[in-house]
Parts: structure tokens; sequence; C-alpha cells
């Protein structure tokens, strides 16, 4: 195998990659299909309470939704940002 093979083998195409993130985005969909309709606006309001402690923008915080025949979790997951960025 050339070295010029070798690097057309191990990049991804331009359809691997528009494939993987169709799955991604549906797999995504599916979650919040099945998600309650109170989660964007429980994910808005935590939002407007954590930013009145801490600076952090929309995307630190997510919430994930999961359901099965025993049991329902909400996972809260809220990136903070560092001492050093949060004292600027």
């Amino acid at each position: 195998m050339s070295l010029l093979d070798y690097f057309r083998s191990s990049k991804p195409s331009s359809a691997s990659l528009a494939k993987e993130r169709l799955q991604i985005l549906v797999a995504h969909e599916r979650v919040s299909r099945n998600q309650p309709s109170y989660i964007p606006k429980l994910q808005q309001e935590l939002l407007t309470v954590i930013q009145k402690y801490v600076n952090v923008g929309q995307d630190a915080i997510s919430i994930n939704y999961e359901q099965d025949d025993n049991q329902e979790m909400l996972e809260l997951n809220i990136t903070l940002p560092d001492e050093s960025e949060q004292n600027n």
C-alpha cells in the first residue's frame, strides 16, 4: 500500500461523515419525541436560574430524558466555566 493509498483509506468520505451525522440527528429526534412536553421549558427555566449565579450560555445545559417500563430518568448536565473565565 502506498502512502497516498493509506491517507485515502483512513480519511472518512464526506458520504460516510454525512451518514454518521444523520444517524446522530435521527437518534436525537427519537429521544426528543418521547420526552414530556415540559422538558424544553424546564431547561430554559433552569438556565435562567443558573445564569443568576454563573455566566453560562444556552449550550452549557443539557437535559436527557429516558423512560422504560419501570422508571423514568431525567439527567441534567451543566458545563460550568473555569474560575478564570468566571472572573473576567
